[in-house]
């Protein structure tokens, strides 16, 4: 029987089973089969390489499977032409089957206004001369094209070589694909024909099909959404949504709900499922999407999210680098972690329960994740800076 109406805990659990949360991490070790079946229910992985604690995209595999080899997965994402980078999301790990689905943003790239190519003398030579020698010398990172005069560096500037944007020009256009990284997760870059199958290569389809194909799959990774929802899982504007997910309503892909408490109409996915509970805790990457876009996390959740890296250390509220943690199908609190590898301890700089929770068990679950990752990261001991009641509570829980 099709569904009209969710509960605000319905809706939670849609969401979380979406994502993959209805099913307990494996017991052993996880394995390729593990693997995709995350990326695959997700459709994506967002790529961040701030590396305080671990790389956003690991942390989305750790909070579904635990403790993991993380050399095995890369094989899996860069070693078995099953899975490629692009943007998607934003810049994201993707299935290869994807590749066709974002070919009309590739053809739609325009560079951006500050980029310093603009300005770069005799541009559409250089360019032209970095991927003929992609061609010539096979795949090859920044660090191997010749330099050029770039902009001159003001002090704190965040620099990237002309080299690498002409790389990542190519790139973002489809000329060129991320063919695997190095350890210290620089790119390495080659021709489309050298690393895709060609049974993706070959595919095309309009862009019409290919925007109602991704909102399908944000669809089935969201469980219930609204328009705004679907369009930002693959940065679509909800303009060119709206008619394409009304298209989905019709063919019975989507269904309308209702959801207690929300103002906006929403969508439930035709093969979602309604769990009677989520089980389970775990901590959540900034980037995850079940947190991603900042406005369903506070509708589904009640809670209020924003990353704080750019924000000036006197104007922090929560802290730098900080993980909202889930338990069962509410998120409980935030903390913000950091990996000091030096002194080989997980530092717990700041914890925060959310209002009306069970300090004890949340403690408790939060205290578990905690002793778990800090193991998977090779770490030796936790430190928790106690500035409140929980985090007091936690660091008893802790030791």
């Amino acid at each position: 029987m099709r569904r009209v109406r969710l509960s605000p805990a319905e809706a939670r659990r849609v969401a979380l089973a979406a994502q993959g949360f209805d099913r307990p991490r494996p017991s052993g070790q996880p394995d390729a089969r593990h693997f995709r079946r995350v990326v695959d229910t997700l459709g994506l992985l967002q790529l961040d390489y701030v590396n305080v604690l671990m790389p956003a995209q690991f942390l989305v595999l750790w909070s579904r499977l635990g403790a993991y080899d993380r050399q095995r997965f890369e094989h899996l994402a860069y070693g078995r032409r099953e899975y490629t980078e692009q943007w998607a999301h934003e810049a994201s790990i993707v299935p290869v089957s994807s590749w066709p689905l974002l070919e009309y943003r590739r053809q739609s790239y325009e560079m951006h206004q500050y980029n310093p190519l603009r300005k770069l003398r005799g541009r559409a030579s250089y360019l032209d001369a970095v991927l003929k020698q992609v061609q010539r010398d096979g795949a090859l990172t920044a660090g191997d094209l010749p330099p050029a005069p770039g902009p001159k560096r003001k002090p704190g500037d965040w620099h990237r070589s002309i080299p690498r944007w002409a790389l990542e020009y190519h790139f973002a256009r489809g000329d060129l694909v991320v063919s695997h990284r190095l350890p210290n997760f620089q790119r390495v870059y080659d021709l489309p024909e050298r690393v895709l199958p060609r049974e993706h290569l070959e595919r095309s389809l309009s862009v019409a099909d290919a925007q109602v194909e991704l909102l399908r799959l944000a669809s089935r990774a969201l469980g219930v959404a609204t328009l705004h929802d679907l369009a930002d899982y693959y940065r679509l504007s909800p303009r060119v949504a709206a008619p394409l997910v009304a298209n989905l309503v019709e063919n019975g892909d989507l269904w309308p709900v209702e959801v207690a408490g929300w103002n906006q109409q929403a969508y439930l996915a035709r093969d979602a499922r309604i769990p009677r509970k989520i089980e389970g805790f775990s901590l959540l990457s900034p980037f995850d999407p079940v947190v991603w876009f900042r406005p369903r996390a506070e509708r589904l959740f009640d809670f209020r999210y924003r990353i704080e890296i750019y924000v000036p250390a006197a104007r922090r509220r929560w802290g730098y680098y900080v993980l909202p943690f889930r338990v069962g199908d509410r998120i409980v609190g935030r903390v913000d972690l950091k990996a000091d590898r030096k002194a080989s301890k997980l530092l717990v700089l700041n914890a925060h329960g959310e209002d009306s929770i069970d300090v004890e068990h949340c403690s408790g679950c939060l205290a578990a994740e905690l002793h778990a990752l800090k193991d998977w990261l090779g770490l030796g001991d936790i430190e928790v800076e106690a500035s409140n009641s929980f985090s007091r509570r936690l660091g008893r829980t802790v030791s």
